[in-house]
């Protein structure tokens, strides 16, 4: 005979769950999908119960277990428990804290210690680090909405959230515009963007994702697109969120006055002579194409960020001009790798006629590309492809954001790729010809081979060879690390 599970979902609700039940727990959730679903409807009951407590009308559809008629009559005898208690236990219990701020980078207003209760928080700058009562460790990055419904229900209005629930924690739920995403003990990442549907990314263990279609099992390395009908798979992104690791890097490299740095370096950039341009977006009106505005390397500051096949951005800059000399930087924050390429600045077309035209990009094993057209490696070189590339692959385990550069000169027929401001490569050609801009674009091409996902912020695009202390210090100025 089956054994009801119920009294331990209860215990575990009530946090008295001992030790050798909540393994007797795990084991349940991860064998036996009604007793998952039986967890999520108790979990939707205990959600309900909370609100209910604090004053706020449960919005949620409870969606009572067909094998358990009674529910019904226990959650309207549970709400007539709640009403009689009175003024009292509505005090008592709208006063007990859901969450602790353990950590932040740049989120003015909230300190390190203040305890988050049932306010709705709205956080327009930075990133904050959550820990809740019973450990899930919760990273949420501006601009966001949210507000916690309970302990262990956060309702995300809009923003971006990486989760790492330990057991203790299990059954933590997001509730988003489109659907919730409730954690079966595990590390997960969900993107409520202003514009467009929500998302749920699983870096490891599983969730189920519900909503208008139905429940959803997602395990580690699923994504999903929240909509109303069952949702649509997505390539996992989860260099997108930040997370709980990169906070104390950010927070140092904020008290140690690196964002003025920054500026001072964009304002020297713009009085250079050599300037062909430089693309940022915290000043002036939207550029053309197709993407979104996220927060950018600093609290408050903006990015574009490349997410669907046709997202992109054009441009139209160097005129009819050639340029024997080159040099081309960005802050680029990858979210995985594309396939085969990713596009950091291609001008339009690729043709013979047209010799020296520009594509910078990354290759589908993680390293940098500049081609240009009709030009040709000089014999020797051990690139495969018949173009330069550089040596070491710029997109990292973990999300960060890393300034990548190259170097071109036509007359001595090199190419030298940095990394985050130190040299890398370089690459000689026996036929170089001068530099060809004009109209450009970066992120999509055809929507084929050319896909980049993530952000980008500060490109440069200079008619001159810089330096290789001038790279180590555009790179030193700008890094929102420390």
């Amino acid at each position: 005979m089956k054994t009801d599970p119920g009294p331990v979902f209860q215990r575990y609700l009530d946090g008295r769950i001992t030790g050798a039940e909540m393994s007797e727990l795990n084991d349940l959730l991860e064998h036996d999908e009604s007793v998952r679903s039986d967890f999520v409807d108790w979990l939707n009951l205990d959600a309900a119960l909370a609100a209910m407590s604090q004053g706020w009308e449960a919005k949620e559809e409870i969606r009572p277990s067909v094998s358990r008629p009674s529910w019904k009559a226990l959650l309207a005898l549970a709400a007539s428990v709640v009403l009689a208690a009175g003024l009292l236990w509505f005090w008592q219990d709208a006063k007990r804290t859901c969450a602790v701020v353990s950590e932040r980078a740049g989120a003015n207003g909230l300190e390190a210690g203040s305890r988050i209760r049932g306010e709705r928080f709205e956080l327009a700058e930075g990133t904050l680090k959550l820990l809740t009562r019973r450990g899930a460790e919760l990273v949420i990055e501006a601009p966001a909405i949210f507000r916690f419904e309970s302990p262990q229900r956060l309702r995300l209005e809009k923003g971006r959230l990486a989760a790492d629930v330990p057991p203790a924690a299990k059954g933590f739920t997001v509730v988003t515009p489109d659907g919730d995403a409730v954690d079966l003990g595990t590390r997960f990442g969900v993107d409520v963007p202003a514009e467009g549907d929500s998302e749920i990314h699983v870096f490891e263990g599983e969730v189920i994702a519900t909503g208008a279609g139905g429940d959803r099992s997602l395990r580690g390395g699923d994504a999903l697109v929240m909509n109303r009908g069952n949702g649509d798979a997505r390539e996992l992104r989860s260099a997108a969120f930040i997370q709980a690791d990169e906070l104390p890097a950010l927070d140092a490299g904020l008290a140690a006055g690196q964002e003025a740095r920054s500026r001072e370096a964009t304002e020297a950039l713009k009085a250079d002579p050599g300037l062909i341009a430089l693309i940022a977006f915290d000043e002036g009106s939207r550029r053309p194409g197709v993407y979104r505005l996220v927060q950018g390397p600093w609290p408050g500051s903006r990015a574009a960020e490349f997410v669907e096949p046709g997202d992109h951005l054009r441009l139209d800059i160097g005129g009819d001009q050639s340029w024997p000399q080159l040099t081309l930087a960005a802050w680029v924050r990858l979210d995985r790798l594309g396939a085969p390429y990713q596009s950091l600045l291609h001008t339009d077309g690729w043709s013979e006629e047209n010799p020296g035209q520009v594509h910078w990009m990354i290759n589908s094993n993680a390293t940098m590309r500049l081609a240009l057209r009709e030009n040709v490696l000089a014999p020797g070189s051990d690139e495969k492809h018949g173009y330069p590339d550089s040596r070491t692959p710029v997109l990292p385990e973990q999300g960060r954001w890393v300034h990548l550069a190259v170097v071109y000169d036509s007359d001595k027929g090199t190419v030298r790729f940095y990394l985050n401001g130190r040299f890398d490569r370089e690459t000689r050609q026996s036929l170089a010809y001068p530099a060809r801009l004009g109209p450009a674009q970066i992120g999509n091409w055809d929507q084929q081979d050319r896909k980049l996902s993530g952000r980008i912020d500060q490109l440069v695009v200079l008619g001159r060879a810089m330096s290789d202390g001038e790279i180590g210090g555009l790179h030193e100025a700008g890094t929102p690390y420390r």
